[in-house]
């Protein structure tokens, strides 16, 4: 690798790393024509899959040059940071030369906009369209939509990338236009819409012609900045709703604000970005599609914040316990799993052990629920405490009085006390 592409990789994977919208979920591009490389296979950015795995991917940008002048992005017009922009035919050979040393499993490619929309998204085409056709590469791509794009090039560009991603950014217009004036919601709704209908059209066509090509096979998927404006998480939450719900998005991603700036437009940033609110958000967005919530239970006019103390479901559960206790022997699976503890793979397990016979403490731990945060809220064949005698605030006293004993033995056992 020549000293020029070196430092190239240096500048453009380094202001990649604002882009955390990067999975490789989804994928299920095989090789079957003698070519390289395989999406779905276990493998310079580490992301993990919906069922856990691991997988690399090289992340870079096409270039840092860009038109817009947002204030939240480092790579804004503004900002006095070292430029650079790869060839086409670079991002190819660094592909194939990283994953043929083993060192990737695909490609995450974004950039920013250079002369207009078009001309960017022009390259980024190219790029996928070299791996496909020329290098025959079977590898996953993601591949950053470009807004204002013409729809012809967004449609190509759906035939040879796995996943498409189109960035938010703010959670409200209001925010958007505060810190980048020059773009607008509807700029990401007018591509999210359009390759989601691809995928509709691709995808009934496939049920009648098998060899019908894919489209965008692992989806679309979208990113907000917390922390850069006064949004409330009630905000973030219903906007991602929205997006879920409008256009079949496979996962919105929430990224910290990290400062780079002093603008006067950001005043509620601080030194950090604000990593515990964006886990709890994670969160939230978890209850909402894997656990059956819907978004006005999590977040709502009463209670605009997550509870930063507390994981959104025990939050829920607190401020709900006329729900409570559930009778772990004969409740339905929809509030088996809204009781904190217990994860959706536990709640199956309980559904199909009660089947054999009523289920004991015991065989709850074996199960492997999170009993200490459980017992409160369910009852089951040797339930040892009344739920009636406790109320939320004990319960939430309890809770987190559990989790600092448990984080303090596992501190202790790393340094041999016990």
């Amino acid at each position: 690798m020549s000293d020029r592409i070196r430092e190239k990789l240096n500048i453009l994977a380094d202001a990649a790393k604002y882009d955390v919208s990067c999975s490789s979920s989804g994928g299920t591009r095989k090789n079957d024509n003698g070519g390289l490389g395989n999406s779905h296979a276990s493998g310079i950015c580490h992301t993990y899959t919906e069922d856990g795995r691991c997988v690399s991917l090289l992340k870079i940008l096409l270039t840092n040059h860009c038109i817009f002048d947002c204030a939240f992005c480092v790579s804004r017009k503004s900002n006095d940071i070292k430029r650079a922009a790869f060839t086409v035919q670079e991002v190819v050979s660094l592909t194939m030369n990283f994953y043929r040393r083993n060192y990737i499993e695909g490609l995450f490619l974004s950039s920013g906009i250079f002369k207009n929309a078009d001309f960017t998204m022009e390259r980024l085409l190219l790029v996928v369209k070299k791996l496909r056709l020329e290098e025959r590469f079977n590898g996953y791509i993601h591949l950053k939509t470009i807004p204002g794009a013409d729809p012809a090039l967004l449609q190509e560009a759906g035939l040879y990338a796995d996943r498409m991603s189109i960035n938010l950014e703010m959670p409200t217009e209001a925010s958007l236009k505060l810190l980048a004036p020059e773009k607008s919601h509807e700029d990401v709704k007018k591509p999210l819409a359009l390759i989601q209908a691809g995928i509709s059209q691709f995808s009934d066509e496939r049920r009648l012609i098998k060899a019908t090509p894919k489209f965008v096979p692992a989806g679309q998927s979208t990113q907000m900045v917390v922390g850069a404006t006064p949004d409330s998480d009630k905000d973030i939450m219903f906007t991602a709703n929205s997006f879920y719900k409008n256009y079949g998005l496979k996962r919105v991603y929430y990224s910290g604000y990290i400062p780079i700036s002093h603008d006067s437009r950001m005043p509620v940033i601080g030194t950090k970005p604000p990593l515990l609110r964006e886990n709890r958000l994670y969160q939230a967005d978890w209850l909402m599609r894997f656990y059956g919530f819907d978004v006005a239970e999590i977040v709502n006019d009463q209670f605009p914040h997550l509870d930063e103390e507390l994981d959104p479901k025990l939050s829920w559960a607190l401020r709900n316990l006329e729900h409570f206790p559930v009778d772990i022997n004969t409740a339905p699976y929809r509030m088996i799993v809204r009781v904190p503890g217990i994860g959706v793979a536990s709640a199956q397990k309980i559904v199909q052990a009660r089947k054999s016979g009523k289920l004991h403490v015991f065989q709850l731990k074996k199960i492997g629920i999170a009993y200490n945060k459980a017992r409160y809220f369910i009852r089951c064949a040797d339930s040892p405490q009344v739920f009636g005698d406790f109320h939320a605030s004990q319960i939430k006293g309890y809770v987190l009085a559990s989790g600092r004993s448990k984080y303090m033995r596992q501190a202790a056992n790393q340094l041999n006390l016990f």
